[in-house]
C-alpha cells in the first residue's frame, strides 16, 4: 500500500510502497477513505512530541470502511464506515480506565504516535475504539469531527454553563466549538493572531460576536475561555479575560511553557485546567450531537501525496477550518 512515512522527526514525511497491516484478534483492518491533518500531527513531526514509534505512519481522525475483522472481533461488519480517533488502546484494567478515565490510562497507546495512523492506504484499529459514524456526514466533512469536534467536545463540557465564551486560536476544533457553542446559546469571543483578520471574519461568519487579537481583551469578562493554540503565554493572557471564579481550558495535548505571572490573576477562584485526550463516551455523545446542530466543518483537501504541504500550510496558519486528506 502507499503510505507517507514519518522516518526521522523534524523530517518531511516520506512516500513509500509498504505492505498491508494485518489485524490482530482483537483488530479490524480499515481501508482509508480519508484522514485529517490535526495540530497534533504537526507536534509529532516536528519532535515536539517525545519518543514517537519509527517509521511511523500518521494521523488520527480517520475516517474508513472495514475490510476484514480479527478473529476475536464481534457485532462489526465488513463494509461498515467507522471513525478511527486519537486514543487507541488502553489496558482496560487501571484506576482510570475501570472508573471512565480511560483518556488518562498511563498505559494508553495513541494512533499516529504509538500506532500507525491514517496516512496511508490502510490500517488496523483495536474494535472498541471505532467508533460509529453518523451517516448523513460525508466522509471529508466527518474526519475533523474525530480530534477536532471531540476535544472541542470535552474540553466545552469542562468550560462548564458559561455563557461568555472565549476561544483562543481560531482553528480545526475552535470553528467546530463556536458553532455548538452559539446551539446552545452562548456569547462567543474569538482570539486569532494580532492582524489575522482572515481569521476574525471567518469566526464571525460562524457567529462570533466579537472577533479580535489575542493580546486584546473582551468587551465583558468571560465566564471560561479556552485555548487551542499551543502557545503557554496565552494562559495570563486568557486569566486576565475571565471573571473571578472562572475557568481556562487549556485544550492541547503541547503547549510551550505558561510564563510566570502575578498570583493576582489567579486569585479569585480562578481555575486553570487541560484536557487530555478523549473518551469512547466523548465519542459516542459528540458523533450523535454534531449532525442535530448541524455542525458544518469547512474542510481543505489535499491528496495523500502531498501530506507534507497541508502539515507545513497548517503550521504556518495558511487556511481557516480543517485539512483532509483524501486517500484515494
Amino acid at each position: 500500500m502507499r503510505a507517507m512515512l514519518l522516518e526521522a522527526p523534524r523530517t518531511p514525511l516520506v512516500a513509500r510502497r509498504v505492505p498491508v497491516p494485518e489485524p490482530r484478534g482483537d483488530e479490524l483492518l480499515i481501508r482509508v477513505r480519508c484522514c485529517g491533518v490535526c495540530r497534533t500531527d504537526v507536534h509529532v513531526v516536528d519532535g515536539e512530541l517525545p519518543d514517537p514509534k519509527l517509521p511511523l505512519v500518521v494521523g488520527h481522525q480517520i475516517v474508513g470502511t472495514v475490510v476484514e475483522l480479527g478473529a476475536e472481533v464481534e457485532g462489526r461488519t465488513e463494509g461498515e464506515r467507522i471513525g478511527v480517533p486519537w486514543l487507541g488502546r488502553t489496558c482496560g484494567t487501571c484506576r482510570f480506565c475501570v472508573t471512565g478515565s480511560e483518556n488518562l490510562c498511563e498505559n494508553a497507546l495513541f494512533t499516529g504516535y504509538q500506532l500507525d495512523g491514517g496516512y496511508a492506504e490502510y490500517t488496523v484499529v483495536q474494535a472498541r475504539f471505532a467508533l460509529p459514524l453518523p451517516a448523513s456526514v460525508p466522509d471529508l466533512q466527518a474526519a475533523p469531527l474525530l480530534c477536532a469536534g471531540l476535544i472541542g467536545h470535552r474540553a466545552l463540557k469542562m468550560a462548564g454553563d458559561a455563557t461568555h465564551l472565549g476561544l483562543y486560536g481560531f482553528g480545526s476544533s475552535a470553528h467546530i466549538v463556536a458553532q455548538m457553542a452559539r446551539h446552545q446559546g452562548r456569547t462567543v469571543y474569538a482570539f486569532t493572531r494580532p492582524s489575522d483578520h482572515a481569521a476574525q471574519n471567518f469566526a464571525r461568519r460562524l457567529g462570533a460576536d466579537w472577533a479580535g487579537s489575542s493580546e486584546d481583551l473582551p468587551p465583558v469578562p468571560l465566564d471560561a475561555a479556552i485555548i487551542f493554540a499551543p502557545t503557554g503565554a496565552l494562559v495570563p493572557r486568557a486569566l486576565r479575560a475571565v471573571r473571578r471564579g472562572g475557568t481556562v481550558v487549556c485544550a492541547g495535548i503541547h503547549m510551550s511553557d505558561i510564563p510566570s505571572f502575578p498570583y493576582q490573576l489567579l486569585w479569585g477562584e480562578r481555575i486553570v485546567r487541560s484536557v487530555a485526550n478523549l473518551t469512547r463516551r466523548d465519542g459516542i455523545e459528540f458523533l450523535e450531537l454534531a449532525p442535530r446542530i448541524p455542525v458544518r466543518t469547512d474542510v481543505h483537501t489535499y491528496s495523500l501525496d502531498h501530506a507534507n504541504e497541508a502539515l507545513d500550510d497548517l503550521r504556518h496558519g495558511r487556511f481557516s477550518g480543517a485539512a483532509v486528506l483524501a486517500a484515494t
